[in-house]
């Protein structure tokens, strides 16, 4: 997802309560470095051998997607941040957290997974929205096909208007629509595999939040997540699914901020 994603209420809100809070465009979206070089790969090719337990080949790793977030408080002078991440980058901070320990504060790792194979995958028909592709080009075409995935993975207890849903997604559009580099990190979340291996080594105070009505990342991989490291605590939200509704942001901040602000008094 883009860095405009994350909801302006959300930020403030952060903001508000004392913290300075840095988003980026991963490398491929966004207004970040294109891999156009590397090609598209084929996602069905490749997640055939993600179950099969083959190596999946990707144009990058999350682990380079570390590196990069890593580079980006670098650039800003910044020593030590709170690390926080939603589906795959709830992944790449997790990546983050086991890669440079003294550099995170906390992590907050928000409707991801621990990547362990054996775990539940999304809902059958999450799935086949997922490789289905928009009926033509134009956008309101585009603007259509990602308003139904993002319909079939939405909170069920928090609904929220198409008509608002839609505009996001045109204004997500209008700002950079790259779905070639959308499909190359859903491989190269395939492509992760050993993840799950490393979370034992995370040594910061570590906090997993997941919905519970999640179709594209079931809560199962959250718990997983918690389980796999030492000491963090979990948290289910009845209800959410795999978005961040106005009513879902309030109860994700309700447990963010206090966590992230003992994790300071800690450190």
């Amino acid at each position: 997802m883009q860095l405009i994603a994350w909801p302006e209420p959300f930020v403030r809100s952060l903001v508000d309560a004392g913290f300075r809070v840095v988003r980026h465009d991963n490398r491929d979206i966004g207004l970040s470095q294109g891999f156009e070089h590397a090609g598209t790969g084929n996602l069905v090719w490749q997640t055939i051998r993600q179950k099969l337990g083959l190596p999946v080949q990707s144009a990058y790793a999350l682990q380079d997607m570390a590196k990069d977030s890593i580079g980006v408080l670098d650039a800003l002078g910044i020593g030590r941040a709170h690390i926080v991440g939603a589906s795959m980058g709830g992944m790449i901070a997790q990546r983050i957290a086991a890669l440079a320990p003294k550099r995170t504060a906390s992590l907050v790792s928000i409707m991801s997974s621990s990547g362990a194979r054996g775990l539940p995958g999304p809902r059958r028909d999450v799935g086949a929205a997922l490789l289905r592709r928009p009926a033509g080009r134009s956008e309101a075409e585009l603007v259509a096909h990602s308003l139904g995935l993002v319909k079939l993975i939405a909170s069920p207890a928090y609904p929220q208007d198409d008509a608002v849903v839609a505009e996001r997604i045109r204004v997500g559009m209008r700002r950079a629509y790259r779905p070639a580099g959308m499909l190359r990190q859903m491989i190269a979340i395939g492509a992760d595999a050993g993840r799950e291996k490393v979370l034992p080594s995370i040594s910061s105070p570590t906090l997993v939040l997941h919905g519970d009505a999640d179709a594209l990342v079931p809560m199962a991989c959250g718990v997983d997540t918690a389980r796999r490291i030492p000491g963090a605590q979990f948290v289910a939200i009845p209800g959410m699914g795999h978005d961040l509704p106005p009513e879902a942001q309030e109860i994700v901040l309700d447990h963010m901020i206090p966590f992230m602000q003992a994790a300071e008094a800690k450190s």
